[in-house]
């Protein structure tokens, strides 16, 4: 019999509507009956993709004499993080304080007006590998619950006010100087696995942010950055983490050599690396990560793309309930596709495919082999290996896709869109793939058309509904995203519908103390009202706020935004020297605030071939902080201000670079106007 999770929009809810558990969505009417009933709450925190969260829900929530204890003792909850980042991000800091690590699923246990009180993340049915029997613990909560709940409500308080704690800036530094951001780069560069590539020990993540960090200043001269970064992107693009076969990333590497990954792959992920992918190539020239970028890009379009233009949320580590079985190979399965003897031998020389595998038996494929070693063995032209691993890889892809394919949770969500969004849009730029441009053009009008059905932005879109208020990341993520688009596409639509969602971020979510929280003003109440400052696997919303004002500060002219990030910046770089991968994309922010963004403007048909030339040596290179607006002249309505006042110069298509609004000498010839970027 289905349970109240029956109705919800989220395929991880729905994955748990018919356990035997009496399941509750997060609300008033679960936390009603907590109060009435005088029950804890249980409250189990996961995602759609999550491995372990499938597995204790198989051992645990569809045994049924485990369900008959959760029924019993508790008021059982389950949520979303995705939908809620709010809950997750309360509840996930009090089990961090109760145990030392995080992780999902969150299992925590909390008083009928929501403290937490114990938690922790998976629990196994029977004790195991240092871990609690979770019927055992049921139990013993339950009958602390009854028997000592003075202990129970003195634990509620000190985690909670352990959480409230958690939430503020840290004491402001006198001024942010560019000198602060040597050391978070030095920092980063003590820290670095020159051995395996990447920052810490396994499960190794990718960190694009920091990667991007490091990019950033390899524009301006940096080699040990532009080191760094290149290696770790290598490391990580050889297979293992990476999918050779069909494209994209997986979450992270359970290992130190990017091998064996977490199967799982998130929008999120495969939006900041692509960009980061292109970035290194636009600074490199190097083929190999212009190849990543587009086959990552191009994995989206296929398997994660909705067909009215939004981005689905994830693909299931799992499928037939094994983890990873979809991506694993066996020589015998190569063989019975890649027909030619040669080719076979070619492949499995490549990849380092044996009969004992590497994986349960099988072979994860990451490269065994260079392009100069395989060009040697196989006596071949060192450039003709990339087109025969490719045109090998669309033999295997063809087959795999005959594979029963994990699941796809296709909820659309507009803070990971919105990474996507600037994705294909500086990729259509910068590589001049249509294909990319009309991709996020698409996908900009779905999200400002479909996620806000009443004229409020919502978080969650699926099926064709809008569900939940939208948080900062929402905001603040698309408004980036849509400066990123009107760069490519300079329709004013996208410029003025940015700075619409700027001025909406600004009213309801700002912080009069410093910065911004993460939920709106009339959101519903909980233990606290959260700010989450450090960024994790995606940016964090008060970071992505920041970048998003300063660009708009850029183009409008608004020097009060800049002022209030400045605040923000002073509060937080203290801590980012310290730990440089928990704040990268805060480093990027402020190498974006401290280093004197340029500002160009440039006016003329669209159709002309002046007005295009301008526009190619505007995107020649990568130049990170750099806001360029477009129109033709006289300045279209809803322009940015940066095109105001500025004539044509003997009625020809004008460039203007500007630095706070202050102009060089106007343009027309596109040579004048590099010389005058590169001053």
């Amino acid at each position: 019999m289905a349970n109240r999770l029956v109705d919800s929009n989220s395929p991880y809810l729905l994955q748990h509507a018919n356990n035997p558990v009496e399941w509750y969505p997060w609300g008033e009417e679960a936390l009603e009956k907590a109060r009435q009933e005088d029950k804890p709450i249980f409250l189990s925190i996961g995602y759609a993709a999550c491995h372990w969260c499938h597995v204790m829900a198989h051992e645990s929530f569809e045994d049924a004499d485990i369900a008959a204890l959760m029924n019993e003792y508790f008021v059982n909850v389950k949520v979303d993080r995705e939908e809620r980042p709010d809950l997750d991000n309360i509840y996930m800091s009090a089990v961090v304080a109760m145990t030392g690590h995080g992780g999902w699923p969150m299992s925590v246990f909390l008083t009928p007006d929501g403290r937490p009180f114990f938690g922790g993340t998976y629990f196994p049915p029977v004790a195991r590998h240092n871990l609690p029997a979770f019927r055992e613990i049921l139990g013993s909560v339950a009958r602390v619950w009854r028997e000592e709940r003075e202990k129970i409500i003195q634990a509620g308080e000190t985690y909670t006010q352990h959480v409230k704690s958690q939430v503020q800036y840290g004491e402001k530094s006198a001024t942010a100087q560019v000198e602060t951001l040597d050391q978070a780069a030095l920092a980063l560069a003590q820290s670095y696995d020159w051995k395996y590539g990447g920052w810490g020990q396994a499960p190794k993540f990718p960190q694009p942010m920091a990667i991007e960090f490091l990019l950033r200043r390899a524009t301006r001269g940096d080699k040990l950055a532009l080191e760094i970064a290149t290696h770790a992107l290598h490391s990580m693009s050889k297979g293992g983490m990476y999918d050779v076969v069909g494209g994209g990333f997986a979450r992270y590497s359970t290992d130190n050599l990017w091998l064996i990954p977490h199967f799982e792959k998130m929008l999120y992920d495969n939006a900041l690396l692509a960009i980061t992918y292109l970035h290194a190539y636009l600074l490199t020239k190097d083929e190999h990560f212009r190849r990543i970028c587009e086959e990552t890009l191009d994995f989206v379009i296929r398997e994660m793309t909705d067909p009215r233009g939004g981005f689905y949320s994830s693909i299931d580590a799992d499928s037939e309930r094994h983890e990873g079985v979809y991506y694993l190979w066996t020589p015998e399965e190569i063989r019975s596709v890649i027909y030619d003897g040669q080719d076979v031998e070619f492949f499995l020389a490549a990849y380092g495919v044996t009969d004992l595998g590497n994986f349960e038996g099988k072979t994860v494929l990451q490269r065994n082999l260079d392009d100069a070693s395989l060009s040697e063995r196989f006596h071949m032209p060192p450039e003709d290996v990339p087109g025969r691993l490719r045109r090998l890889h669309a033999a295997l892809l063809h087959e795999r896709n005959k594979r029963r394919r994990p699941g796809t949770d296709d909820k659309v969500l507009v803070a990971w869109n919105a990474l996507m969004l600037g994705a294909f849009s500086e990729a259509g730029r910068y590589l001049k793939r249509s294909d990319y441009g009309k991709m996020a053009m698409r996908n900009a009008d779905f999200l400002l058309n479909h996620l806000s059905p009443g004229g409020r932005l919502n978080r969650s879109w699926r099926v064709g509904q809008a569900k939940h208020n939208a948080y900062l990341e929402d905001y603040a993520g698309l408004a980036l995203g849509l400066i990123a688009l009107y760069q490519s596409d300079p329709n004013p639509r996208w410029f003025s519908s940015a700075l619409q969602l700027a001025e909406e971020m600004l009213a309801r979510f700002r912080d009069p103390e410093v910065g911004f929280f993460d939920t709106a003003n009339d959101h519903e109440d909980l233990i606290l009202r959260p700010k989450d400052i450090q960024d994790n696997a995606t940016p964090s919303g008060n970071a992505i706020a920041a970048s998003a004002l300063l660009q708009l500060s850029a183009y409008q002219g608004r020097f009060d935004l800049n002022d209030l990030v400045d605040g923000m910046l002073r509060s937080i770089l203290p801590a980012a020297i310290r730990y440089p991968t928990a704040f990268s994309y805060w480093l990027c922010a402020a190498d974006f605030a401290l280093n004197l963004p340029l500002e160009v403007a440039v006016l003329g048909d669209p159709q002309n071939p002046g007005t295009q030339a301008l526009v190619e040596a505007l995107w020649a290179k990568y130049r990170p902080n750099l806001v360029a607006a477009f129109s033709p002249y006289p300045p279209l309505p809803d322009s940015p201000a940066l095109l105001t006042d500025r004539p044509l110069v003997e009625g020809k298509p004008t460039a203007y670079v500007c630095r706070s609004f202050i102009c060089k000498l106007p343009v027309n010839d596109p040579n004048r106007l590099l010389q005058q970027l590169a001053g």
